[in-house]
């Protein structure tokens, strides 16, 4: 078991307040290089029973999710947390760990821990490819291509996609990231006979749909979707960067062009942590005479 980390010399910037009762907290602003306040006053009750990065991580939740942090911002390095608090690096870089596997923030290596921004909202009445919607939040997509080949298809596909049992289909795996963020894992089907060269025409990290309407004048018009809870499995909490069986949500989408035709078998698995479903309902009445 690790001994207690012992408290820095104070600053100027740090004193040691008193609640009133005999207890001792320590009082800090964090600062980044420039010397500009990054962060309002963080306190640690050194005589609590909760862990000293539980504290700091729940202060730093607090103040990203009232704006006083805002997406995008770089936050305190673990060097500046540890100086300025009198805590190890060790819970300092613990701290933001768990900031991070919450989804509130986001490491990029050689740079630094970023504030994620707020959980995307999948919205029912609005359909957007995964580019779009992060583009229309301000965020920026990017991909980690995990497959891109030519398969036989399983039998839901199958079924979903109105395909003659000899017809193979274009498979394309990948983890969709949010400014750098994992946000989830997308498996997509698609009849390939109607894109029949797209292996060798489209870099899988790009629009999927751009690419469709692009290049064969396949213009997706309306979707099913049907949204599941479940946990995340050992394989998609490594991809996700979050714990095993953490909370994801499970999306199935079927799209059609205007015809009817349907054209793409998508399945979805999203950070239970960073998304939320919303949707508008309305209430028939009846008019009473």
């Amino acid at each position: 078991m690790c001994s207690p980390p012992q408290a820095a010399p104070r600053t100027s910037e740090e004193s040691l307040l008193d609640s009133g009762d005999g207890e001792l907290y320590m009082s800090s602003h964090l600062y980044n290089c420039t010397g500009d306040v990054r962060v309002a006053t963080v306190i640690v009750d050194r005589r609590s029973v909760v862990p000293l990065y539980y504290q700091i991580q729940q202060r730093l939740s607090e103040q990203i999710c009232s704006g006083e942090l805002k997406p995008g911002e770089l936050m305190p390095s673990e060097q500046e947390i540890a100086a300025r608090l009198g805590v190890s690096r060790m819970t300092a870089r613990q701290a933001l760990k768990s900031l991070c596997s919450r989804g509130l923030a986001f490491s990029q290596r050689g740079k630094g821990t970023f504030v994620s921004r707020m959980k995307l909202e999948k919205n029912f009445r609005q359909l957007l490819s995964f580019s779009e919607e992060m583009k229309d939040r301000g965020s920026q997509p990017r991909s980690k291509v995990l497959a891109f080949e030519r398969i036989h298809p399983e039998d839901d596909v199958v079924e979903a996609l109105h395909l003659n049992p000899s017809e193979e289909v274009i498979f394309l795996r990948r983890v969709r990231m949010a400014d750098s963020a994992p946000l989830c894992i997308e498996a997509t089907h698609l009849p390939a006979r109607l894109c029949p060269d797209l292996l060798e025409t489209f870099e899988p990290s790009g629009s999927l749909y751009r690419a469709l309407a692009e290049q064969y004048g396949l213009q997706v018009h309306m979707a099913d979707e049907v949204a599941e809870a479940s946990v995340a499995t050992p394989a998609e909490a490594k991809l996700l960067r979050v714990r095993g069986k953490s909370p994801v949500f499970r999306f199935t989408r079927t799209a059609y062009l205007h015809n009817g035709e349907p054209v793409e078998f998508v399945k979805s698995t999203y950070r239970g942590d960073r998304c939320k479903v919303v949707n508008r309902l309305t209430r028939q009445l009846e008019i009473v005479s």
